[in-house]
Formats: structure tokens, C-alpha cells, sequence
């Protein structure tokens, strides 16, 4: 398997982001709807998972396994390009592998210093920033040429950390490696609807 050099910023304004990548030099490669199926393995395994994921134009089947939840290079990966989404997905169910996600969310591509720059936009979550390059440098250096302000960039988004940030300001951006952002997003909403239920019980 192939090693993911990857991390990812969150809370980014995608007008202003776009400006300061143009500003640096980097090029458009294009605007992408996804669309991706998620597969746990059978029997399941602990951070590692099959995704089947198309952005319109390319379609991958890739298997994804979390070494290091705390390292930009803590990611390995092993993807094959494929022809047909839907017909890909049936053979996986032909051969037991159900799908637990389907997910969509837009997606805009930048490259610079040969490092692709993802800005994915999600419903209900804050658009973030993935930075994939060759190499744990690459991403530091495309960090430090856009002039970010970073937040522990080599380690996991606590959500005590995401409140923080969220509610008193004093995170500008904020970096993630390794763990999947809109699954914070969904564990605070979700968070924020057993809260509502509890009140809403109470009060009644």
C-alpha cells in the first residue's frame, strides 16, 4: 500500500482561499461533484475500510487504512482506477460487501508546487481544505507558502479544541491528519440534537 501524505484545514472561507492560492501561483484543475460509497471489511477490521468514490469524471476503488492518527504520513492507501460505479458496486455486493455510507459533497481542485489542494464543500459542515503532496515536506511547504495560521498540525482535532475554536474565535485554521473531519462534524451534530431533544423533554 501506498503511503498518504495528507492534512487538512478547517474552517476555510472558500472565496478568500481561492484568491490566496491564485495569488501563489497555483492552477485550477476543475469543480467535481463526488459521490462515494464507504465498505467495512468482512470480517470488519479497525481503521480500515474499502471506498468506492467517482467525481464525475474518474472512478476508484480504494482501500484505506489508518496507521497514525496523529502524522500527516499516518494514511496508507491502495487505489485502482474503474470503469462503471454502479457496476462496481454490485460485484462488491455480489461478493458480500455492503455499503454503510453514501456520501456526496462538491469539490474544488487546486495544484501548486505539484501538490493538489482540495477544497470540499459538505452540507451542514464547514468547508475544509485537504493539502496532498509527495511527501511530509511538500505538505509543510505548501503550509508555510500560503502563510496559514495552523492549529497542531501534526495531530487529530480534539472536538474540545473544535468548540474552542468554534465558540471563542482563537483558532483561525485549523489542521487535521488522519481523521476524517465531516465525522466530527457528525458526532457534534449529533450531539446538538440529543441536547435539543433533552431540553425540549424537559421543558414539555
Amino acid at each position: 500500500m501506498n503511503i498518504e501524505y495528507e492534512c487538512r484545514l478547517l474552517e476555510i472561507n472558500k472565496e478568500n482561499f481561492e484568491k490566496l492560492l491564485l495569488e501563489k501561483g497555483a492552477v485550477k484543475k476543475g469543480d467535481y461533484f463526488q459521490k462515494r460509497y464507504t465498505y467495512d471489511f468482512n470480517p470488519k477490521k479497525e481503521n480500515k475500510w474499502i471506498r468506492l468514490r467517482t467525481n464525475g469524471k474518474i472512478n476508484t476503488l480504494t482501500i484505506k487504512e489508518i496507521t497514525n492518527n496523529k502524522a500527516i504520513d499516518g494514511t496508507n492507501e491502495l487505489e485502482i482506477e474503474v470503469s462503471d460505479l454502479k457496476k462496481t458496486n454490485e460485484i462488491l455486493k455480489q461478493l458480500g460487501y455492503i455499503y454503510r455510507n453514501y456520501q456526496e459533497n462538491k469539490r474544488t481542485t487546486y495544484t501548486l508546487d505539484g501538490v493538489e489542494i482540495d477544497i470540499d464543500s459538505w452540507p451542514m459542515i464547514p468547508t475544509y481544505v485537504e493539502i496532498e503532496g509527495k511527501s511530509k515536506e511538500d505538505v509543510y511547504n505548501i503550509i508555510d507558502k500560503t502563510k496559514l495560521v495552523t492549529y497542531n498540525y501534526t495531530s487529530s482535532l480534539l472536538l474540545k479544541d473544535f468548540f474552542t475554536g468554534l465558540f471563542f474565535g482563537n483558532i483561525d485554521v485549523a489542521v487535521v491528519s488522519g481523521q476524517d473531519y465531516a465525522n466530527i462534524c457528525v458526532s457534534v451534530f449529533a450531539l446538538l440534537g440529543a441536547l435539543s431533544y433533552f431540553f425540549n423533554k424537559n421543558i414539555d
